[in-house]
């Protein structure tokens, strides 16, 4: 009898789901209270993680980039305690916060490191009453650094065509009445002696006279514009970003001719050298057609030589520094080149023209795109050079440009040879193309801004 009832005792199921939920409620409980602290764990560490981000960028800010490493350290410090604070009530005490700002030349790097204990709501479950997390940021950018500018603006005849298409044909018509020589012409050249042209009288007045008294822009003008609010940007930039800036102007033609450098150096005086930009760049002047210099020691058109600019401008250029404020250091080093892009120079061997020569006495005229050689020589140096190209405007209705220019300038001004090299003698990045009629104030501008520019980032 006995035995039986303890037999079916033990074959009795109907209590198994109470015995069950018996065994399996506490690893459920404990399983359920890990996963809600752990969860407010993770997002108290993401919210720390954010303001170490923050923290870490904020000491590298351009403003930022100004101050000292003490300032930076103590900013980002401040910003990230601003986010601890917003969310202590889930934190057990006060993260411990490692703040690193270090400058090398002219890179500043900052880097926040935390430790914190996230607070748990089931302690006894989980045997701990927090939670440990941790985390780190860093970021670094370069400081704005001190740079030299050396401008080369080409000032040559071909830089006195008129600025749009709708000054162009202003140009021409004005022209109508003109010698042969620079009748119908597109290009308001300089002279001293109109006079002497061919078929020309006493009452003849050169094209760059007609243009100012029709009130025709030419793409000289444009430059001048662009160079005086260049030196405004950089004005600008440098009190945003606490550097210096140094700018000297020079043009070149046939010579290599100084605007603005006083002392023969370049000078943080960047307002003066606004106002001598937009008052003393201008186009050269020739003595009569066919005959550049008084004499006419040649008897030929030329005025362009811009590998004599570049050679020129390197030897007045000292070896460039890191551009940082640090003690022995000096600043960076960079041309300016607004061209063209073509040469039209005399020569005395045929064979150091890539483009057709022309005899002219015992030497030779030579129309060619830049030669790039001289801008390897100045990069090699560590010297950047920036090129503002102002395309070649194709003149397909003129004779001499279909002989001695489209060569060098086909498929397009923005593809051809000239385009080309005059991209090749520019540092990686620093070439800028403005067509004829656009905004060169808007490129010039631009390509300043391509080689000043310096932003801060995350790296880790």
């Amino acid at each position: 009898m006995l035995r039986g009832s303890l037999y079916r005792f033990v074959r009795d199921r109907k209590a198994n789901v109470a015995v069950i939920f018996a065994i399996l409620l506490f690893p459920t409980v404990y399983l359920l209270g890990m996963t809600l602290d752990y969860t407010q764990a993770q997002r108290r560490q993401s919210q720390l993680d954010a303001a170490a981000d923050a923290a870490a960028i904020a000491a590298v800010t351009p403003s930022m980039m100004a101050q000292s490493t003490t300032v930076a350290q103590t900013t980002a410090t401040n910003i990230f305690n601003a986010t601890a604070n917003a969310i202590a009530g889930g934190l057990s005490g006060n993260p411990v916060l490692t703040v690193n700002v270090g400058n090398v030349g002219l890179v500043r790097t900052a880097t926040v490191t935390y430790t914190a204990n996230s607070s748990n709501a089931f302690p006894s479950l989980l045997g701990t009453s927090v939670w440990p997390i941790k985390g780190s940021a860093t970021a670094s950018a370069s400081g704005a650094p001190n740079i030299n500018f050396y401008l080369l603006l080409d000032d040559s005849p071909s830089m006195g065509i008129a600025a749009t298409s709708t000054d162009i044909t202003n140009m021409i018509n004005a022209t109508a009445s003109q010698p042969s020589g620079s009748r119908n012409c597109a290009f308001a050249c300089h002279e001293s002696h109109p006079e002497k042209d061919s078929g020309a009288s006493a009452s003849t007045k050169d094209n760059l006279t007609i243009a100012r008294n029709n009130n025709i822009t030419l793409r000289i003008d444009l430059v001048a514009q662009a160079t005086a609010s260049l030196m405004s940007t950089a004005q600008q930039t440098e009190a945003q970003q606490n550097n210096t800036y140094k700018a000297a102007i020079y043009t070149f033609d046939y010579g290599f001719n100084t605007i603005y450098a006083p002392s023969g150096l370049p000078s943080a005086d960047l307002s003066t050298a606004a106002s001598q930009a937009a008052n003393n760049v201008s186009l050269v002047t020739v003595d009569h057609q066919n005959c550049v210099a008084s004499g006419c020691p040649i008897g030929t058109d030329y005025g362009t030589d811009i590998e004599n600019a570049l050679t020129s401008v390197n030897a007045l250029m000292p070896a460039p520094g890191g551009g940082s404020n640090q003690t022995g250091d000096t600043p960076q080093e960079v041309v300016f080149l607004v061209t063209d892009g073509v040469d039209d120079k005399i020569v005395s061997m045929s064979s150091s023209c890539s483009g057709t020569p022309i005899a002219t006495g015992s030497k030779f005229r030579c129309q060619q795109p830049i030669n790039t050689s001289i801008c390897t020589t100045i990069k090699n140096r560590g010297i950047r050079i920036a090129v503002l190209y102002t395309e070649y405007l194709p003149l397909t209705s003129n004779g001499w440009y279909n002989s001695y220019i489209a060569p060098f300038n086909n498929p397009s001004s923005s593809t051809g040879q000239i385009a080309q090299n005059a991209k090749s003698c520019a540092s990686p990045g620093l070439f800028y193309d403005v067509q004829s009629g656009g905004d060169i104030t808007a490129a010039l501008r631009q390509l300043f801004l391509l080689v000043v520019e310096t932003a801060p980032h995350l790296t880790n």
